[in-house]
Parts: structure tokens; C-alpha cells; sequence
């Protein structure tokens, strides 16, 4: 295996920094936050007791700061599974790779990843405003079929496979689950429960504008396959951290039951509460 880094493989800003999230070694924290819109990285930074760093390039914000004197990162990923590539591969280079010398480090930092996101449920029997665990998830953009060695499989993604009845679709399926070792965090949480991750906002999540579905029943299949709720990134996630040795956790709140066609009455209050509810439980 080749240990140095051709500059093209790599991609540092002048200054050292990573390329897209403009971040050093030394200015992300140990536990990460990561949300999707970039206006909710101050909405959880606000609780921290001090603010150490503060850097952005494109959809990518990030905060670390100090809460009950432990440090932590909070950083937006954007919409979608390929920003979650960018930023898998990225905070684990700061940590993983000597950027100086272009050099993959001998001992190895396992980060922790806790996701924080809002989705829709396709079991009517889930309500909303109440957060959802994600243990197991079926990612169906195809992400991980671009990366050699990721083989998973369990009895969720065993049955999902052998009952799923889209062949187009079939070929982009892969699967994983959460970090077990740390879902004590989420112990108390309401829902636990299995995610789906879309490539899309519209047909792929069973929306219909002008453009024809696959299937006007999709989400309701998914929920007979096992499926509890539905959002954009973390399959990435749960992937890349199996094949990087970090550790995520996924807590979506739910915004949105689809098939009673339900949706938050606030869900900025309920944003609020999730961010509370995380941080009461990884910082204590």
C-alpha cells in the first residue's frame, strides 16, 4: 500500500487546511456534531461556554468550543450523501493522515460522529416532534459501491434484499448500522428504528410534481420491509465510519409522518429540543 499522498489525492488549501471544510488538525474536536443546514451549526454553539474556532467555505460551517469543560466540533455536511463523502474522507484526513508530510499515521484516532438531523417516518404508527435512533440503514443513492472492501450484512439487510421488488433500484442498495458500542448515549430516546437514505428530495422520497414516482406505494413498501423513517445522509455516515474505524450515532427528530400526511406544527421548537436533548447526553 502506498503511504504518500500525491498532491491531486490530497487537496490542501495555502494554508494547510483541508480543502472543502478549510479546517487544521488541531481545530476539530474528538465528538462531532453534524447537521445538514448550515443556520443550525450556531443554534447548538450557542450552548457551548466558549467558542474556540469558527470557519466556513460553502455549505461547510464549523464551531468547536468547550461545554462542561469537554471540547466539541459542531459542523453542517449540506444536503445529501455525496457531501457526506466529502466530509467523511476530510475529518478523518485531519486526524488520520499527516497533512504536513502527506503520510498516513501509524496509530489510528477512532472520532465519534453524532448526526442530528430531521426526517420523515413511513410507519404511521410513529409520531412526530419525537426523535428517532437510526440502528440499522439502507442507503439507495450508491455511494459505497465506489469504494473496494465494503462488504455488510445482517438480518435486516437480508430481508430487506430478498423482498425489495424495484430491479432498477436494486443494484444501488448497500447497508450498515449504528456504532453499538456507544448507543448508550441514546438509551432513553423514544424511537429506535431502521432508516432509509434517498438520493433525492422528490421521486426518490415518493413526491410527485410533475414527474412520475416509481411507485405511488414506494414509502409504503419500505415500511413493510422493515423501514421506519427516511432522510438524505446517513448511510454515508454509518458506511464510511465502518471502513474508517469511527464511531455514529444518527438521532433524526421527526418532522413528518407521510403516510398519515402529518407535519410539525413547530418544528423549530422541536429542532430546540433535539439539540438539548443530544448535548444533555454526550456532554454530561
Amino acid at each position: 500500500m502506498i503511504n504518500k499522498l500525491a498532491a491531486s489525492e490530497l487537496v490542501l488549501n495555502p494554508d494547510g487546511s483541508v480543502y472543502h471544510l478549510n479546517l487544521l488538525p488541531e481545530e476539530l474536536a474528538h465528538k462531532i456534531m453534524l447537521v445538514g443546514d448550515p443556520d443550525r451549526v450556531p443554534k447548538v454553539s450557542k450552548y457551548f461556554d466558549k467558542i474556540e474556532v469558527k470557519k466556513n467555505k460553502r455549505e461547510f460551517y464549523t464551531h468547536t468550543g468547550i461545554l462542561r469543560g469537554e471540547r466539541i466540533t459542531v459542523m453542517s455536511t449540506g444536503i445529501g450523501t455525496e457531501n457526506i463523502d466529502i466530509v467523511m474522507n476530510e475529518i478523518d484526513a485531519l486526524v488520520n493522515i499527516d497533512l504536513k508530510n502527506k503520510e498516513f499515521k501509524d496509530e489510528k484516532t477512532s472520532l465519534e460522529l453524532f448526526r442530528m438531523g430531521t426526517c420523515g417516518s413511513v410507519n404511521p404508527d410513529i409520531e412526530v416532534d419525537q426523535m428517532l435512533v437510526t440502528q440499522n440503514v439502507v442507503g439507495l443513492d450508491g455511494l459505497l459501491h465506489f469504494y473496494s472492501d465494503y462488504e455488510f450484512e445482517n438480518e435486516f439487510s437480508r430481508n430487506f434484499l430478498a423482498k425489495f421488488p424495484y430491479e432498477k433500484v436494486k443494484p444501488m442498495l448497500y447497508f450498515s448500522d449504528w456504532a453499538e458500542e456507544i448507543s448508550d448515549y441514546y438509551k432513553d430516546a423514544k424511537y429506535f428504528g431502521n432508516t432509509a437514505t434517498f438520493p433525492g428530495f422528490y421521486a426518490p422520497q415518493g413526491r410527485q410534481l410533475r414527474l412520475k414516482a416509481i411507485d405511488e406505494k414506494f414509502l409504503e413498501t419500505l415500511n413493510d420491509l422493515g423501514v421506519s423513517n427516511f432522510e438524505m445522509e446517513t448511510s454515508a455516515i454509518y458506511a464510511l465510519s465502518k471502513l474508517l474505524g469511527h464511531k455514529p450515532l444518527t438521532v433524526n427528530c421527526v418532522i413528518a409522518n407521510r403516510r398519515r400526511g402529518e407535519f410539525s406544527a413547530d418544528h423549530h421548537t422541536s429542532e430546540k429540543m433535539m439539540i438539548e436533548w443530544v448535548l444533555d447526553r454526550i456532554i454530561k
